[in-house]
């Protein structure tokens, strides 16, 4: 992605994540760079000035759960399309897990991807491999191979790994090739069938659920094998408040790991899911309101670090089906910065804590030079307008995939510039 010559942006609020300070002025970008704040380098000469008074700025957000559905389902969305829609939503780097189709296990699917997203010219992509091959759980990928070909992790996403002996091994693998392993725990014999939260509100309405220990069981074995293989893990997508107090535990007796949460489950609870609009459908599934209240706290305290989208974008058919039978996700992208500033202006979440979970806490799990307003890191950048009211509708989705379960709620934050290597990708009046 070609960055900018020189570019100053003018009187932005900054809010810098990385040293939890907020202020004004101006920043400076060389050759896809941040060269400076406040005061220009010696010698600077804009090729274009952006000003951004009334603006915020932050770097660009890091979402490390998107899945963009190139290549295996192009009818939904695919590379282009969806990267389009996360530099609009302030998004500057995706990460796609490795449940395409044909699987990320080899080499060949991971230059596909890259190539692609090279050709939409918009977020970064980076790319997860398959833990096992064909994520089928019997026999280990060739990580060395998948690592040498860009893949900056490895996982299984949220297809099973029955046999524990098989598991333990790839998490040595993972461990010898220094590769991130990123988890979903699910059990899937607990799991099996379910589409809601095991609870009254699923018995009410006859629906099969889903125990808090589908996950929490998966945790645990997870947890144990991670401690006997020093491998570095992530878990994804926690939905329960007995997995915040187990990731919480395990951080105070020194394991490496680190965990998210999509921004819906933070909003959303069982309750939503009373009208069967499949559009609530997720995995996880939406859990109690003691669970979503300990998911934000755990962010808050610092157990979860990260909050992503776990964008799935559906076509129409696979949503409109009855609730069990539909298609599980949502699209996410636009909403991921609306929701979390939700959050700060509720005063449910401080501002840089929730800026922090999606900037700089997933830059650092994935290595990349981003996440901070310093001199020297990638002009990754992010713009937005406060009290800017806006609702999102089917028309306001830049997204391909429709399915948003907040169609109809009105925000009060909204991205109008992002920045990517230098180079403004976006930008709305």
């Amino acid at each position: 992605m070609k960055g900018q010559g020189h570019l100053h942006i003018r009187n932005a609020t900054l809010i810098n994540p990385a040293n939890s300070k907020t202020d004004t002025g101006d920043v400076f970008i060389v050759k896809g760079k941040i060269a400076a704040l406040k005061t220009p380098p010696a010698g600077f000469a804009a090729e274009q000035t952006l000003d951004a008074g009334g603006l915020s700025l932050i770097p660009g957000i890091v979402d490390i759960c998107a899945r963009l559905r190139e290549p295996g389902a192009v009818h939904k969305a695919d590379i282009a399309s969806e990267c389009a829609a996360a530099s609009a939503a302030g998004i500057t780097t995706l990460c796609c897990p490795p449940d395409t189709d044909p699987v990320i296990d080899e080499p060949a699917v991971v230059e596909l991807i890259h190539h692609n997203a090279r050709l939409a010219a918009r977020s970064r992509v980076l790319v997860l491999g398959a833990l096992s091959h064909s994520l089928k759980g019997e026999r280990l990928s060739e990580m060395w191979a998948l690592k040498n070909a860009g893949c900056i992790g490895v996982s299984n996403a949220r297809a099973p790994v029955i046999n524990t002996q098989v598991l333990r091994r790839a998490y040595a693998y993972a461990a010898n090739c220094k590769l991130t392993v990123f988890i979903e725990p699910d059990d899937h014999w607990l799991s099996a069938q379910g589409c809601a939260h095991e609870g009254s509100v699923a018995t009410r309405l006859g629906l099969q659920g889903i125990p808090v220990s589908a996950e929490t069981s998966a945790l645990a074995r997870s947890l144990e094998l991670i401690a006997e293989t020093g491998v570095r893990a992530h878990f994804g997508r926690l939905s329960s408040a007995n997995s915040v107090a187990m990731i919480r535990r395990a951080k105070q007796d020194g394991l490496n790991i680190t965990a998210d949460v999509s921004a819906h489950q933070l909003h959303l609870n069982e309750n939503d899911i009373s009208s069967f609009n499949s559009v609530f459908h997720v995995l996880p599934p939406l859990r109690s309101q003691r669970d979503m209240e300990a998911l934000r706290r755990g962010v808050t305290d610092g157990t979860i670090d990260i909050i992503c989208s776990d964008h799935q974008p559906h076509d129409a058919d696979a949503k409109q089906q009855p609730f069990p039978g539909a298609a599980p996700g949502v699209s996410a992208l636009d909403t991921l910065l609306p929701l979390v500033l939700a959050l700060v202006d509720a005063g449910e979440l401080e501002l840089h804590t929730a800026i922090r979970a999606l900037t700089c806490r997933p830059a650092e799990l994935l290595g990349i030079n981003a996440g901070t307003l310093e001199a020297g890191a990638n002009a990754d950048l992010c713009l937005f307008e406060h009290n800017c009211d806006w609702q999102l509708d089917e028309n306001t989705i830049q997204s391909r995939g429709k399915n948003s379960p907040f169609i109809g709620w009105n925000f009060r934050n909204r991205v109008k510039h992002t920045i990517i290597n230098g180079a403004l990708v976006y930008s709305v009046s």
